[in-house]
């Protein structure tokens, strides 16, 4: 299965996610959408997995949990928005970690693209597609879920921040 990753879109969609994820099966959302148009948009366009984040005010708030755990391929997977980064995970983070160690925590929250193992959990973080923030190139992720594997990690870069 083919995943498209992207996170902290703050209420704007580049259309080129369009085209770099027209071939994945489905697309993962780590929160601070900023509007549940960005969603729907999502939604209409490819099978979403998608989680709020702090800043997502009450209506993407009611309409996308908080965590999702899930399985593709043979792979748990723990979708959040914040989580910090390993190993210096949030003391909520770590309690769930602690209770159901899932083999990928996807994350985004911080603006920093980050794809690292630590002690047999894969981090995925796809850094910030939308323009709000201090990062200065937006970025997504995409990669393969299969046979219990992950594969084909590809760092896309969208282009520069505007601030």
């Amino acid at each position: 299965m083919k995943i498209g990753l992207l996170s902290d879109t703050h209420g704007s969609l580049d259309e080129k996610v369009f085209h770099h994820f027209d071939e994945c099966d489905e697309i993962w959302h780590a929160g601070d959408v900023g509007d549940l148009a960005i969603i729907k948009a999502l939604e209409d366009f490819k099978p979403l997995k998608a989680v709020h984040g702090n800043i997502d005010g009450q209506e993407v708030r009611q309409y996308c949990p908080e965590d999702l755990h899930f399985t593709c391929e043979g792979v748990s997977i723990f979708l959040t928005h914040i989580a910090s980064k390993p190993p210096f995970f949030t003391p909520r983070v770590r309690s769930i970690l602690q209770d159901k160690k899932p083999d990928v925590l996807v994350c985004g929250h911080t603006h920093i693209l980050r794809v690292v193992k630590h002690k047999d959990i894969w981090y995925l973080n796809p850094g910030a597609c939308g323009y709000f923030g201090f990062h200065t190139v937006r970025t997504l992720l995409r990669f393969e879920v299969s046979e219990g594997e992950l594969r084909h990690m590809e760092v896309i870069e969208l282009g520069p921040n505007r601030h």
